[in-house]
């Protein structure tokens, strides 16, 4: 078991933990957007169908609304968890840069992740298309609108999922890069030896 670095002591930024989690819930409404943003010109049959938008006109547009609605709630928890996770590993003293870049990595964890999750998806229609028929409401019967509807469903539950994946990933990164920097600190004080009062 590792001895925690005490002997550089740093900051508390309580501060810079609420800023984290204001942005991490953006950033979260932001991937929502953007990710519905390509699902809406992808297949808007797939919002029309599931979100049962029959009557709504500019599905496209309705989609990025739905995917910021959703972002933000997801974003809530995700920030939630890991700001505290932040806050625990790093006694609440990490900078707000420091946390950005471990929370912009993340995000890119989860965009990758939808990717898979569509491609992941449209494997499954393209290897069994009678499978996925009956596996999945409203899916279409012919390919191309098959495939684009396969993508929709399975990038979204790709983002989501992902989504926890990424966090969890991401604390694990920044608490072993929190306690590099904290040693390489410890390290350079050590070097300098005490200093006159």
């Amino acid at each position: 078991m590792d001895e925690p670095v005490q002997s550089v002591d740093a900051p508390v930024r309580p501060l810079t933990l609420f800023g984290i989690a204001v942005t991490g819930v953006f950033a979260s409404a932001a991937l929502g957007a953007v990710t519905n943003a390509v699902n809406g010109l992808v297949s808007p049959l797939y919002f029309v169908t599931i979100m049962r938008w029959r009557g709504v006109e500019d599905v496209w547009r309705a989609s990025i609304a739905q995917g910021i609605f959703k972002g933000l709630c997801f974003g809530v928890f995700f920030s939630l968890v890991f700001t505290a996770g932040a806050g625990v590993f790093t006694r609440a003293s990490c900078p707000f840069a420091f946390a950005a870049r471990h929370l912009a990595g993340i995000v890119a964890g989860a965009f990758v992740c939808w990717a898979i999750g569509g491609m992941a998806a449209m494997g499954l229609a393209t290897l069994s298309p009678e499978f996925y028929r009956r596996a999945f409401i409203g899916v279409p019967e012919e390919t191309g609108p098959m495939l684009a509807y396969a993508w929709v469903g399975g990038s979204i539950w790709g983002v989501q999922l992902g989504g926890l994946v990424s966090v969890v990933l991401g604390l694990v990164v920044l608490r072993s890069n929190w306690r590099r920097s904290r040693q390489a600190e410890q390290s350079v004080a050590g070097d300098r030896g005490p200093q006159p009062s």
